[in-house]
């Protein structure tokens, strides 16, 4: 064999793929610069601990009867990046029977509009005026009417003659 042909056949790699690694390496390193703050981006809300909703203050238990009574509250919630300031703002539906308070959350299990107590001329019947949705008293959907669920219930306790709502309860 000649000198030449020994020389063409040295070890190590060829100038082609030495460049064509060298610019996948570096396409690859600028891709992963781009993406990684966009899957942080996507996936940091789940790997935050979520703040419990906290128990609220919502006035004196005597405040409440038989007969619903919308009652409007902030909670401090962090959703995500976002806290607003004063809290998020909270509706429920709350009334008391005998001893028993029940504190429920004003959104249809249909599509999620708001009910109304006694609605539509629906005596003793929470109405949703979207589509006509009917719930019981106590939350319960009325079959043969829209929503497919009943009406979510907020925790509740007394405490020294003051009710406390805290964070929602889905049933059913």
């Amino acid at each position: 064999m000649s000198e030449k042909q020994n020389q063409s056949k040295k070890p190590g790699i060829s100038r082609r793929k030495f460049l064509t690694y060298t610019i996948a390496s570096t396409g690859g390193f600028l891709a992963s610069g781009v993406l990684f703050p966009m899957i942080r981006f996507a996936i940091d809300p789940m790997l935050q601990k979520g703040a419990d909703t906290e128990f609220v203050d919502i006035g004196p238990v005597e405040e409440f009867s038989e007969k619903p009574k919308s009652v409007e509250f902030h909670i401090k919630r962090k959703d995500g990046w976002y806290e607003p300031e004063g809290g998020e703002k909270a509706t429920a539906w709350v009334m008391k029977t005998g001893a028993e308070v029940l504190a429920l959350s004003p959104i249809c299990k249909h599509l999620g509009c708001t009910v109304n107590w006694e609605g539509g001329g629906n005596p003793n019947h929470f109405y949703c005026p979207c589509h006509g949705g009917l719930y019981t008293k106590d939350g319960v959907n009325v079959p043969g009417t829209p929503p497919n669920g009943p009406l979510d219930v907020y925790a509740s306790k007394v405490e020294g003659g003051r009710l406390l709502l805290g964070p929602i309860k889905q049933r059913g």
